[in-house]
């Protein structure tokens, strides 16, 4: 049985510098160095307390003097600044951080003739279990509103429904009811044997004025 090679940092670094990796990651890092506020105002701050700005004739200089003088001064203070901006970035275990570990191990298990890790960074993952739960709620709140929608409109029907039956109940209260023939022929009889009873009465009695007129 043979024994696996050993592989050293350089293999690794020299791998990543073959492929291209390493610029990729540097010009990562340059980009996040530039994003970086709080470095930012702390260097223009520095250079607005610094003697070279700060002594009588430094308006006299050009551009070129007054620069070379600042990076004389201050070069090592942001330099320490910068760097350790750059190690936080490379620490930060959420971040770019994470990535740089998991380039750099799955580089060291191809050249050891390893399997890489099965399961994908933590940030991967996090992503992945985020992006599931994101549309998971989408379909919940889909689903939510196609419910909404038919109660919405079944409540529609049932009020139209209630609505019709009414005004239908309404009309017909309203339209005149039809009378039997049995019902209009006794009306009828019941005048007649009005009539004929007022005229079998006797004449009413003559006033006796009416009477002395006549004579």
């Amino acid at each position: 049985m043979g024994s696996s090679p050993v592989i050293t940092p350089e293999d690794v670094l020299l791998s990543l510098m073959n492929d291209g990796t390493i610029d990729s990651l540097r010009l990562k890092i340059i980009n996040q160095l530039k994003s970086n506020e709080e470095l930012k105002n702390t260097t223009i701050k520095m250079a607005e307390q610094s003697k070279v700005l700060n002594t009588p004739g430094a308006e006299k200089q050009t551009k070129r003097e007054l620069f070379d003088a600042l990076r004389q001064e201050l070069e090592t203070q942001v330099l320490e600044k910068a760097s350790k901006s750059v190690w936080e970035l490379i620490l930060d275990n959420n971040g770019l951080g994470n990535e740089i570990s998991g380039t750099v191990e799955r580089v060291f298990c191809r050249l050891s003739g390893r399997e890489p890790p099965p399961f994908p960074p933590p940030e991967d993952a996090n992503n992945a279990i985020a992006s599931v739960n994101a549309n998971a709620d989408t379909s919940a709140n889909a689903k939510a509103s196609g419910n909404d929608k038919e109660n919405r409109k079944e409540k529609g029907k049932t009020k139209g429904k209630a609505t019709a039956t009414a005004s239908n109940s309404h009309e017909k209260e309203k339209a005149p009811k039809k009378r039997r023939y049995s019902e209009i022929n006794a009306q009828g009889q019941g005048e007649e044997n009005q009539v004929a009873a007022k005229s079998d009465e006797p004449p009413a009695a003559v006033p006796e004025e009416s009477q002395v007129l006549k004579t």
